[in-house]
């Protein structure tokens, strides 16, 4: 779906105060069941855009036919802003989402337009790590045209390991994890998660779907982390770090590195005592062996046997 179709539809919401889905299909030139499409998705997007039943019903802005672009607040303006502002700069979208952001801001009260453009201007995404190169975006237009639509959609999938096959799915939804884009889907075999970035040209199949009763996409998304986690078999070990390098570790494992025990945050020399996982002893170490001798790993046997061996195969290699 296009952002200045939404903000189109937002605007005329603005303007007229109630509109059924046929008059602002036809001020949009679009058919009835797309904007009744986009109406819903403003709606299970978190706006207060709501549909009322019977004569004279129709959708509707909360708070009355007059009120402000959405109803917004000025902390909603600049939470809205702080979200909209760096991904407007991340191609491909980035002329689609500027034009939306300008005519949002026009849109919005006086009183709030300053503060808003400021936070959109207040934060920069860049998409390199430190000594690394950006990451490119990927084509998530017709992903997400497909999502609100509820399109059926067909593509080639490359799974690790093996040639393309062709894959057929409902689209559910989209999640952006730590920059790596997947997609959340129904299938002929159930419910499956797609690497968008190992999706070719997305291509619609001309079949409708229905999304499932009570869908919630975050639940789903924690589920399919837990069952990912479950079949990684974990491989925990008990480490002693001086505690300015806790952070970091926090940050390198993320969920998987957490006190030892309850009373284990320090020890007597006032060094935290962690705990942290990855899929395989040889990643353990690996991850650690950056931190060299301030790290000390008091177990598993196997953690301690592949930092050694990481260790000789470094000295063997950058031997004078």
């Amino acid at each position: 779906m296009r952002a200045d179709r939404l903000v189109a539809a937002l605007l005329v919401l603005q303007a007229r105060g109630r509109v059924t889905a046929a008059s602002l299909a036809a001020e949009l030139e679009v058919s009835v069941a797309t904007a009744r499409r986009d109406l819903e998705a403003l709606s299970a997007a978190g706006l207060p855009v709501y549909p009322q039943a019977g004569r004279g019903g129709g959708w509707q802005l909360l708070g009355g036919a007059r009120t402000d672009l959405t109803g917004l607040t000025a902390p909603e303006a600049r939470a809205l802003f702080l979200l909209l502002g760096p991904a407007s700069g991340s191609a491909p979208a980035a002329p689609d989402s500027r034009a939306a952001l300008r005519k949002l801001l026009r849109a919005l009260p006086g009183t709030f337009r300053a503060e808003a453009a400021a936070a959109a201007e207040a934060v920069v995404v860049d998409p390199a790590g430190w000594g690394e190169r950006a990451r490119d975006r990927p084509e998530l237009a017709p992903l997400l045209d497909a999502v609100v639509g509820r399109r059926e959609v067909a593509f080639d999938y490359a799974g690790r390991g093996g040639p393309p096959a062709r894959r057929r799915a409902q689209p559910w939804g989209l999640v952006d994890k730590d920059g790596t884009w997947y997609l959340v889907a129904g299938t002929a075999r159930g419910r499956r998660t797609f690497r968008v970035d190992r999706m070719g040209a997305v291509a619609p199949t001309g079949e409708v779907f229905e999304r499932p009763d009570g869908l919630d996409l975050p639940g789903v998304w924690e589920e399919v982390v837990g069952e990912l986690e479950r079949r990684r078999s974990l491989v925990g070990a008990r480490v002693r770090v001086p505690a300015r390098l806790a952070p970091v570790l926090r940050d390198r494992f993320g969920r998987h590195c957490e006190a030892a025990g309850p009373d284990d945050d320090l020890d007597g020399d006032g060094r935290a005592v962690l705990r942290v996982a990855a899929h395989t002893a040889r990643s353990v170490a690996e991850q650690l062996a950056g931190f060299g001798g301030a790290v000390e790993v008091s177990e598993p046997a196997a953690v301690r046997a592949e930092l050694a061996a990481i260790g000789a195969e470094l000295v063997e290699r950058n031997r004078g």
